[in-house]
């Protein structure tokens, strides 16, 4: 039976441990990095057949077979509400928030985007096509919004065909114009 030698580190091994060491201890103290420096991440979606990118900036989660319980009022774009960490959430179908576009689609919205900031929102679409990095200066950037409500904020040109980029603050504007509109009518009645 032979015995091995013990292996003898290399100078410039300890010193590259030591290096990913205080690496590792530095990134507790950094604040969290919230994006990859230079490039914008989008989820590519479709909504009522129509296909969009959203801002993971603009995103709190995301949710597949959430169950939505169904709450009957004049709003057709709210579905209902869940349950998002502790609260409930009112639940409005994108595709209808955005107005008509594509083919009507038969089947329920599977996703759930918890829109990030205040009041509250999830935002229900039917198709998650996956997640983009694109180069910021890969995207068509618009201040002023176009579409529906002005919710469509800007342009990711893909091979595959551009995606308007849903603004999540506009659309909770105008879902809360709607229900402010609504809430409105009511009292004059």
């Amino acid at each position: 039976m032979t015995v091995a030698a013990p292996v003898q580190e290399p100078a410039g091994l300890e010193r590259r441990l030591a290096e990913l060491r205080d690496e590792f201890d530095r990134s507790f103290a950094d604040p969290p990095r919230s994006a990859v420096a230079g490039h914008d991440d989008l989820l590519a979606i479709r909504a009522g057949g129509v296909r969009y990118a959203l801002r993971l900036t603009q995103a709190a989660g995301l949710f597949p077979d959430r169950p939505v319980t169904r709450l009957p009022g004049p709003l057709s774009a709210l579905l209902g509400v869940a349950g998002f960490r502790g609260a409930i959430v009112p639940v409005y179908d994108l595709a209808a928030v955005l107005g008509p576009g594509g083919p009507p689609v038969d089947r329920e919205p599977r996703w759930l985007v918890l829109a990030a900031g205040a009041p509250p929102v999830a935002l229900a679409f039917a198709e998650l096509d996956g997640h983009l990095r694109i180069p910021s200066d890969g995207l068509i950037e618009e201040v002023a919004g176009h579409g529906p409500h002005g919710c469509l904020r800007g342009i990711v040109p893909l091979p595959g065909g551009a995606r308007p980029i849903v603004d999540v603050p506009a659309v909770r504007a105008a879902v809360r114009a709607s229900v402010e509109s609504v809430t409105r009518f009511g009292e004059d009645r």
